[in-house]
């Protein structure tokens, strides 16, 4: 059952790899020179710094976007499948399963808002 898969993924790694050493070939060859490396903004030299100025608070909010977003991706399979589990006499069960998943999440959230993560001040 897995083999299709196996053979599957050869196939297009071989392909992608092929499609890469071809356009190498076959591509254009660009000149590297050294003004190509040199920053240029409005004429002026650049001026490299190590510090950074985005907020960790950008990072926050993405890995929580992230987070709820994976959390409909849970939830629409089950609410497509939720009648077969009826049928079968798992209604409850599967209820239940999903009451318990989706109360995690609101508890995630409330401390989400307690603690002030989605605030941009």
């Amino acid at each position: 059952m897995i083999l299709p898969v196996i053979v599957l993924t050869l196939i297009v790694g071989t392909f992608g790899a092929l499609l890469v050493f071809v356009a190498s070939l076959l591509g254009p060859k660009k000149k590297k020179t050294a003004a190509k490396y040199m920053p240029y903004e409005c004429g002026l030299p650049g001026q490299e710094t190590t510090k950074s100025n985005v907020s960790v608070r950008f990072y926050l909010t993405a890995i929580l976007f992230i987070m709820f977003d994976i959390e409909i991706l849970f939830l629409y399979p089950w609410a497509i499948s939720y009648q077969e589990f009826i049928d079968a006499g798992y209604g409850a069960y599967m209820l239940g399963a999903m009451l318990v998943f989706i109360g995690l999440f609101i508890f995630g959230l409330l401390w989400e808002i307690k603690s002030k993560a989605l605030e941009w001040d």
